[in-house]
């Protein structure tokens, strides 16, 4: 329902070198980073990290300092109100009109997005049925749950059919019942709309989304797919090992498997003799065929070999606790610990 401009080949979203500072403050500090036509890109960081900050510049609701930010490579600053044709936009606190009925609110909507009267009443059908409201569609917006509202603001972002679409905290509030319906309809836009999507429930966002970029103190500290990340923040690759039979040797044992692979961690035995070890390696290959090839020979016992998957929880942390290491080490840095600093 959204015409795209001609230039097709540039990206949803273009970020280059963004700056936003409040007085003294620097809140985003030259972030970079690019968002491909149907991808979907988990936007993270600790509160206060210039996530909002970032996603309000782009949505053209704030200007930015200094630097380039683009939208199907138009520029935000330039040509907002192009832009704003072209996304679709949901706030971390959505405002919605409590004494709207929720057809009428959407209706309402469809016809300030120059949603054609034709087109507007099967694509509020549709996107009702998408987002799981058509139960509450003669509702009074005020009389509704937090869940049911999310739900609506996640219909009125998705309802032109933007080729842009950018969420913050959509989960928030939600009930599990309710995330499954969301991690749903995202999965249903994938390849149709880039988006955009903060939120603090990391599973989620792992579930849901193509790549990840993760930022802190306003500075981008890592992006990638969430493999990416677990192999270049936590640099090493874990293996949990259930054995029984005498340790003499077995250092050496592994070291000929692979160099790196190093005992970080033994468990007291259970009743049946057996241990468990905690396996780390700076090989990111699958090693578990050569390690159940070498161990089960001899007089030991195998009960279990498994290959760790860190949760993006432990590289969120991992990510951000470098992010503010390298921050304090640069002399004069001024920025704010968490807790003091603006959105």
């Amino acid at each position: 329902m959204v015409s795209l401009p001609d230039n097709s080949a540039a990206p949803a979203i273009e970020v280059r070198d963004l700056v936003k500072s409040y007085g003294g403050v620097t809140a985003v500090s030259r972030v970079s980073f690019a968002v491909a036509r149907g991808e979907i890109v988990g936007f993270l960081g600790p509160n206060g990290a210039g996530k909002s900050t970032t996603m309000r510049i782009l949505t053209g609701c704030m200007p930015a300092t200094s630097g380039y930010a683009a939208v199907c490579g138009l520029s935000v600053a330039a040509r907002a109100d192009e832009v704003k044709r072209l996304l679709g936009y949901m706030p971390e606190n959505n405002p919605l009109p409590e004494d709207m009925r929720v057809s009428e609110y959407l209706h309402y909507r469809g016809r300030l997005k120059e949603i054609s009267r034709k087109k507007l009443g099967p694509r509020l059908d549709e996107v009702l049925e998408l987002c799981d409201l058509k139960r509450v569609r003669h509702r009074i917006i005020g009389t509704l749950s937090k869940g049911f509202r999310q739900r609506v603001g996640i219909a009125e972002c998705v309802l032109a059919e933007p080729p842009v679409i950018i969420m913050d905290e959509p989960t928030i509030g939600l009930d599990p019942h309710q995330i499954l319906i969301v991690r749903d309809l995202i999965a249903s836009l994938r390849g149709r709309m880039a988006m955009i999507i903060s939120s603090h429930i990391l599973p989620e966002i792992e579930m849901t989304c193509d790549r990840v970029i993760i930022i802190n103190q306003g500075r981008l500290v890592a992006q990638g797919t969430p493999a990416q990340l677990r192999r270049e923040v936590l640099g090493e690759a874990r293996y949990e090992l259930e054995l029984a039979g005498p340790d003499t040797g077995l250092a050496a044992l592994l070291a000929g498997v692979e160099p790196t692979l190093k005992i970080a961690a033994v468990a007291a035995p259970d009743a049946d003799g057996f241990r468990r070890l905690t396996l780390t390696t700076a090989n990111a290959a699958e090693l578990g065929e050569p390690l159940l090839r070498v161990l089960a020979s001899g007089s030991r016992r195998v009960r279990a070999l498994t290959r760790l998957r860190p949760a993006l929880e432990e590289v969120f942390l991992a990510a951000t606790r470098q992010g503010w290491e390298a921050a304090n080490a640069v002399p004069g840095n001024a920025r704010p610990r968490p807790g003091n600093e603006p959105v």
